[in-house]
């Protein structure tokens, strides 16, 4: 599952890529490679650390609308 709106939101809180590593509780290099695409199936658990630091849900993370 591609963060595809990953980078859009932490630049929405006027965050970095090391502040949002800190806030999500996971490792910088992690971090880089998920917005780069270099992981695009990171685990559930890492998801959901990211979806809560940036006070989101995991579907607005990953980009699924409503239908």
């Amino acid at each position: 599952m591609y963060l595809k709106n990953l980078a859009k939101f932490r630049k929405q809180k006027g965050w970095s890529q090391e502040k949002l590593a800190r806030e999500a509780d996971i490792s910088y290099n992690t971090l880089i490679k998920i917005e780069r695409q270099g992981i695009v199936n990171p685990k559930i658990e890492t998801v959901i650390k990211l979806a809560r630091a940036l006070s989101i849900t995991v579907d607005e993370l990953v980009g699924i609308k409503n239908v």
